[in-house]
């Protein structure tokens, strides 16, 4: 997955590779060998050259806002300046109207499909399963309408931005 963030006026670009807990994480051409876990929802431990690194991720309500980080006693604004990538239109808080991609915000596997095609759903109702950094996190509909297309079958490997369901 490739990105690019805009931290301290300052932007960067970073490549990430993910291999099960093995992520290589590429900044502006410097190369990181790291371990990397999901311990809760928002909470990620980056190991790297035997210390191991606490993260908290605060979601941020709308794509063009910056995530909050936490690290140790510093708080940072962090800012994904092409959000396109990690959300789908219909994804903005309070939009509802026309088709709604579900999209995966990190590489992982899809474990479970919980709907079929053509099923109706309400907001919020569960539509996949994916597993990422050991933790299988449910993927919502953000929004009520039908279920159109499903992308991927169980067990098949996704990266980051994949579109995985469509609901209209």
């Amino acid at each position: 997955m490739k990105l690019l963030a805009e931290f301290n006026n300052e932007n960067y670009q970073i490549t990430f590779e993910q291999n099960g807990e093995h992520l290589t994480a590429e900044i502006d051409g410097r190369r990181y060998e790291l371990e990397a876990s999901q311990p809760e929802p928002n909470i990620y431990l980056l190991k790297h050259n035997g210390k191991i690194y606490e993260f908290l991720v605060s979601p941020n309500e709308k794509s063009n806002e910056p995530f909050q980080v936490s690290i140790a006693n510093h708080n940072l604004e962090i800012k994904i300046l092409d959000p396109k990538r990690l959300r789908g239109k219909g994804m903005a808080a309070g939009e509802t109207d026309g088709a709604a991609e579900i999209k995966t915000a990190m590489p992982g596997k899809l474990v479970r499909v919980l709907v079929e095609i053509g099923a109706e759903v309400q907001k919020g109702d569960g539509i996949l399963v994916v597993e990422a950094m050991k933790m299988q996190n449910e993927m919502k509909s953000p929004k009520d309408g039908v279920v159109k297309k499903i992308c991927f079958e169980e067990g098949a490997t996704v990266n980051a931005g994949d579109v995985l369901a469509i609901i209209e």
